[in-house]
């Protein structure tokens, strides 16, 4: 599978993967409450218009497998569709925004897959926190990459 930089026309599909992998790796943060479809596809537009950001996609034949976002200092979103867990694209999305300069980023404090994979990787907590901008709030930990602490 290759990468190749989103358009556009790939915010929905974002946001569709987006709500996918929330679905079935945080539903005990997000609960039963309604995925916030209109709120995230109007963040992927700005994050897709935004000249600084970088958006790099995988597909199949099923649609959009993987997704990240970074610019040059932090990784702003990273993504992968739950049946492709653990093949690799995560770590791959991770080093791409690495290579371009990218050397933090935040994390659910309860999002456990994401913070093994940064974890195994050498990324570690800073120690700032902040409140999620979703519902019901929870805390993003800040991460920063190996050396960068």
């Amino acid at each position: 599978m290759h990468w190749r930089v989103a358009t556009d026309d790939d915010a929905g599909a974002l946001r569709d993967l987006e709500r996918i992998s929330s679905s079935a790796g945080l539903a005990h943060v997000f609960g039963d409450l309604p995925y916030p479809d209109d709120d995230v596809l109007a963040r992927w537009a700005l994050v897709l218009d935004d000249p600084e950001v970088l958006v790099e996609v995988v597909e199949d034949d099923v649609g959009l497998v993987a997704f990240t976002a970074y610019d040059g200092r932090s990784v702003r979103h990273l993504g992968v569709r739950p049946d492709h867990w653990g093949t690799g694209l995560g770590r791959a999305g991770l080093a791409r925004a690495v290579a371009a300069g990218a050397s933090s980023l935040w994390v659910l404090a309860d999002n456990h897959r994401a913070r093994g994979l940064y974890d195994s990787l050498g990324w570690a907590p800073t120690g700032a926190a902040q409140e999620c901008p979703w519902p019901p709030y929870p805390t993003e930990l800040q991460y920063a990459a190996p050396g960068a602490v």
